[in-house]
């Protein structure tokens, strides 16, 4: 059973194909949510010869994340849930970078389509980080960038994560170091520093997300990227850069003048 109300305010739902399908959002909610109904139902087999004669640009937003839930669910139509999970985290991206065990409480999904979901979300990342993988990260700025927006901007705690570069400062690790609140993370600059040794790195870039939004470092940012600089300078090694992601922009510590 999931809780009463875990699929948000503003829609129900009812069973069918996975278990449970969305229904119409209440009337009184919908000037608040992008689609003020989500009905009709679709068609799949029309979605999908749009997808392959027009290709995915010429789908909305809703129709992908409808289309990818005929996956988990093979029967029954899923626009309506699509739409109400759309009203429910805001967007399409959100929907997909929503924490798992949320999605799980969310009636209307269970394990096969939460399951669909993640594996579209680390898909979308590995091939981000391949492109960034492939050449010097330092030439790859705006791709950088691109990667650790989607990896982090929606996160709803902060997460502190550390790329390790070679000599060439070719991307050889790229791991998270902790995870903490909504607004702190445990950071221990001895363990990075040997984290580092383990990967032969001879450089890093921290990084870490701001869960407000607003990527502008605190104290506690400037102190601790001082302490993981003068730890990783006594052992050869070089801190190119802290940054930090917010929602919709970033902050790199070298380009303000704090490094």
């Amino acid at each position: 059973m999931h809780p009463p109300g875990a699929a948000g305010a503003g829609f129900s739902l009812r069973h069918a194909a996975e278990g449970r399908r969305a229904s119409r959002p209440g009337a009184g909610d919908a000037a608040s949510h992008p689609f003020p109904s989500t009905g009709p139902q679709g068609h799949r087999g029309r979605m999908r010869q749009k997808l392959l004669e027009r290709g995915p640009d010429a789908l909305a937003d809703y129709e992908l994340l409808e289309m990818l839930l005929f996956f988990a669910m093979p029967k029954g139509d899923t626009k309506p849930l699509a739409k109400a999970l759309i009203n429910r985290f805001g967007s399409f991206a959100r929907v997909l970078a929503a924490p798992q065990q949320e999605l799980l409480e969310t009636r209307g999904l269970g394990e096969h389509s939460v399951a669909a979901l993640k594996l579209v979300q680390a898909s979308s990342l590995r091939l981000a980080r391949a492109e960034v993988m492939e050449m010097p990260v330092l030439n790859k700025w705006d791709l950088l960038i691109d990667y650790l927006t989607a990896a982090l901007a929606r996160e709803k705690t902060e997460q502190f994560r550390v790329l390790f570069l070679d000599t060439r400062n070719r991307l050889v690790g790229d791991e998270a170091q902790a995870r903490g609140t909504v607004n702190h993370t445990p950071v221990y600059p001895r363990e990075v520093v040997k984290r580092a040794l383990e990967l032969n790195a001879t450089a890093l870039i921290l990084v870490h997300n701001h869960p407000s939004g607003d990527p502008t470092p605190s104290g506690e940012d400037i102190a601790m990227t001082r302490e993981v600089k003068a730890a990783a300078a006594a052992l050869g090694i070089a801190l190119h850069d802290h940054v930090i992601i917010g929602n919709g922009r970033h902050l790199s510590f070298r380009r303000e003048g704090l490094l």
